[in-house]
């Protein structure tokens, strides 16, 4: 029986544990573990690895410590718009969303432009009628307020600039674009990304998350990949996509391969960040070049691991 796995993370930056109470990495922890449990339940019941990474995504979009769905940080205007996207490694069907507003699970609305339109992306009101034809949740603006994140957002206001969540220094920092990458009884792969953003974005910012090839990629002969970062980077060093071509043209392991891209090519380019990944025969990596990246990854053979720390 083939090995079935999933990898998923919430976010990688400054991510310290002198930054953390025992609270505060006691609640990540939990978050993380739920999210690996929703999206491992779905393998163990011989399900596919598109709905387990759905469901250990929207898992994590539904916690407010992570930066995406009901955590995500606030843009210049002072809205949530979130990215999200989504990979089938069988069949390399896609789909993606970006700078959407007020849908509860973004990466739901991915999954549905993947499987019920002819497209692949969608953004901004086209996307949110979309939603609504589709019949996907929606919450009001009240749902994705959080306290936090207001602070964080008037911290840079009238600095003309953007910060990636982890890079706000106040106390008690919360980050994290969240994703997974899952590795089905069948030997199928697939990933999905979902994020916030960056604090003070322009609106109308689009980072990596909802880019194919840049924040998410999946492919059955190679890897699938979910990607946390500075976005800007990742989309310039085509990341995800790199990881697989340095595995189908070069020979290369799903580690080897994540190591060149996180701590070389991404590097180069000032790219702060990492990934995890699952190639088709169960093997998981997780890679970053940042202080942390919130992290799981479990098994069918027993392996389970949550981490935080470098």
């Amino acid at each position: 029986m083939p090995v079935y796995t999933l990898t998923i993370h919430g976010g990688a930056g400054t991510i310290v544990k002198g930054d953390m109470t025992p609270e505060l990495e006691a609640a990540y922890r939990k978050g993380l573990e739920e999210a690996l449990n929703a999206g491992f339940v779905v393998l163990e019941k011989g399900g596919s690895a598109i709905d387990s990474v759905l469901a250990a995504t929207q898992s994590l979009e539904d916690n407010i410590l992570f930066n995406a769905g009901k955590g995500s940080v606030f843009a210049k205007d002072g809205s949530q718009e979130m990215d999200a996207s989504i990979m089938d490694g069988k069949t390399l069907m896609a789909g993606a969303v970006a700078a959407v507003r007020r849908i509860r699970n973004p990466v739901e609305l991915a999954h549905a432009v993947m499987t019920k339109s002819p497209h692949v992306m969608l953004i901004g009101r086209g996307a949110e009628d979309f939603a609504a034809l589709q019949g996907i949740q929606t919450e009001s603006d009240e749902y994705f307020l959080s306290e936090f994140r207001r602070n964080q957002w008037k911290q840079m206001q009238g600095s003309g600039e953007a910060a990636l969540d982890h890079n706000v220094k106040i106390k008690d920092k919360k980050f994290g674009t969240v994703g997974a990458a899952a590795c089905d009884i069948h030997g199928n792969i697939a990933a999905a990304t979902s994020t916030g953003g960056m604090t003070n974005k322009q609106w109308g910012r689009v980072g990596d998350s909802s880019i194919i090839g840049a924040g998410t990629y999946a492919n059955n002969k190679t890897c699938a990949i979910s990607c946390t970062g500075h976005g800007e980077m990742f989309i310039r060093a085509v990341t995800a996509y790199d990881v697989s071509c340095l595995m189908e043209y070069k020979g290369l392991s799903l580690q080897e391969a994540m190591e060149i891209v996180v701590h070389d090519k991404l590097m180069k380019i000032d790219g702060e960040g990492g990934m995890v990944g699952v190639d088709a025969k169960g093997n998981a990596a997780m890679v970053f070049n940042s202080e942390g990246m919130y992290r799981g990854v479990r098994n069918s053979e027993g392996g389970h691991e949550i981490a935080i720390y470098k």
